[in-house]
């Protein structure tokens, strides 16, 4: 037992005695190293510069949900007229909101009028309504490509209880926009920042 012992002191010792410099070093195989700091090495990182608070898969790649919105314009106007009535100004100041926080979203104004009068009239009528739209949308904000104008005439009346309902219902602009993003899960972490 006692020369157990009195061996492992003497390598313990001799243990000790070794330089600094004479010490040997881990030569690694690979490059170890994670630019992104994303927990995955940039030898298997398929996705560099990844944002530090993201959620990433083992390729290094941020994880994504996709989020839709629906929004929808209705526009009533009055009888034989093309212009759009102050009340409805909000509503289409809304849809150029939501168009600009969508912005690979397209929108198809459909216009059209009551079945009242003249076909071609109608027709024309309907054309200058989602026009109107169209150009009050562009004064908001939205590019003139992304916004696309038809006219249906009095083909689709509103069913209504009254003939005078009908009428009124039936001259209108409408459109419906769903808009979605993929957005990156994050994750908390004791280096996230608050905004106050």
């Amino acid at each position: 037992m006692k020369i157990a012992i009195t061996g492992l002191l003497a390598l313990t010792l001799f243990g000790c005695s070794f330089s600094a410099e004479e010490q040997p070093t881990a030569e690694q195989s690979q490059d170890q190293r994670d630019d992104d700091n994303d927990g995955v090495i940039n030898a298997r990182d398929k996705c560099i510069n990844t944002s530090h608070t993201a959620i990433v898969d083992n390729d290094g790649c941020p994880t994504k949900v996709n989020h839709e919105q629906e929004n929808d314009v209705r526009v009533l106007f009055a009888n034989n007229s093309s212009k759009i009535p102050n009340s409805f100004l909000p509503d289409i100041q809304r849809m150029a909101k939501f168009l600009a926080a969508y912005p690979e979203t397209h929108i198809e104004l459909k216009g059209y009028a009551s079945p009242v009068g003249n076909r071609e009239h109608n027709v024309q009528l309907s054309n200058n309504r989602a026009e109107r739209v169209r150009l009050k949308l562009i004064s908001e904000g939205v590019e003139a490509s992304r916004i696309q104008t038809i006219g249906f005439g009095d083909d689709e009346p509103i069913a209504a209880g009254t003939t005078e309902a009908i009428n009124v219902l039936s001259r209108r602009v409408v459109a419906k926009v769903i808009g979605s993003d993929n957005s990156t899960i994050e994750e908390w972490t004791i280096f996230t920042l608050r905004e106050n």
